[in-house]
């Protein structure tokens, strides 16, 4: 499986690494990132102060070259009703995103004694394998320390683990 990283705005050489990292030590796929692309045209809410993340997964599927592309955005995003999302992506389908946004600050409830910036490259590995697991047609997890466990705050986050459970790991391959 090839895999594109779609970075779309300002985004940091240390995420796309740790990005990078974690995808191919959890799927053993080829990893690459394609150039710096500009926000989607209508994809902010003026109402809500966000960004619609479907646009950024239309955008993300449209300009990767992967079989599975991931666009990593440090906008905050939101879905239909939810407040907000770390990340998203279609069951099965070919692009996704995740925000860094709101997996840099601990303000509702994240746990760890590690480094603030450790902390935060933990959380972007963790998102990146669980949006592209979807992408693959895995689903929510109930093992809350499996990587695709649903994951509303932070604290979620950082409970779980960077990789898959054992019956997520069967049903990939």
């Amino acid at each position: 499986m090839h895999v594109d990283i779609v970075p779309i705005g300002d985004l940091s050489a240390r995420v796309k690494r740790e990005s990078s990292a974690a995808l191919r030590g959890t799927y053993d796929c080829q990893v690459t990132v394609c150039e710096e692309q500009q926000i989607p045209d209508g994809a902010f809410d003026r109402s809500r102060k966000q960004y619609r993340a479907e646009q950024f997964i239309e955008m993300t599927s449209q300009v990767g070259n992967g079989e599975k592309n991931i666009g990593i955005t440090g906008e905050d995003l939101y879905y239909r009703r939810r407040n907000y999302v770390f990340g998203l992506a279609y069951l099965n389908g070919n692009g996704s995103v995740i925000s860094t946004y709101r997996l840099q600050t601990s303000s509702d409830g994240g746990i760890s004694t590690k480094p603030q910036t450790e902390v935060f490259a933990d959380r972007v590995r963790k998102e990146v394998v669980h949006e592209i697991g979807h992408t693959v047609g895995l689903e929510h997890c109930d093992n809350t320390k499996c990587v695709m466990s649903f994951s509303p705050t932070v604290r979620e986050v950082d409970v779980k683990e960077e990789n898959l459970c054992g019956t997520c790991s069967k049903l990939l391959y």
